[in-house]
């Protein structure tokens, strides 16, 4: 990956747009969408995973993007429950629920990567940079 500018280029963000797309679908597509409470909840959770990744990006500190991404993480475990709630009640084929829990656990353990790096991090964020000399004119 090169270098990152907006939160768009970030391999995470990518990944959580992707299971957006994926719960769209099966909201569209399946009985699941008929299930107005539970399509709701997946809707919003899955929409809160890529949303904190481009808020916490946007903070413009590393400690802060860190915590956003533990949000990310957390609403992926969300969705992942919900997955098991809508196969339990028989509105989702088993490929769709196989489908979704490999995604999340794929984005879950590079949101984990990600916040780890940010941890030993020596960066602070771009919000702590000091501005170059040609910066200021």
């Amino acid at each position: 990956m090169g270098k990152v500018e907006k939160f768009e280029d970030l391999e995470v963000w990518q990944l959580a747009r992707n299971i957006c797309n994926i719960v769209d679908k099966l909201l569209n597509e399946t009985p699941l969408g008929r299930n107005y409470a539970l399509a709701n909840q997946m809707e919003r959770s899955s929409g809160s995973i890529m949303d904190n990744i481009a808020e916490g990006f946007g903070r413009g500190g590393n400690a802060e993007f860190h915590n956003f991404l533990s949000f990310s993480k957390g609403s992926t475990s969300e969705l992942k429950s919900q997955c098991y709630r809508s196969k339990d009640k028989n509105l989702m084929k088993d490929s769709d629920f196989e489908l979704l829990i490999k995604e999340c656990c794929k984005l879950e353990n590079k949101l984990g990567a990600f916040m780890f790096y940010l941890r030993k991090s020596d960066l602070k964020g771009i919000k702590f940079k000091k501005p170059d000399k040609d910066e200021i004119l």
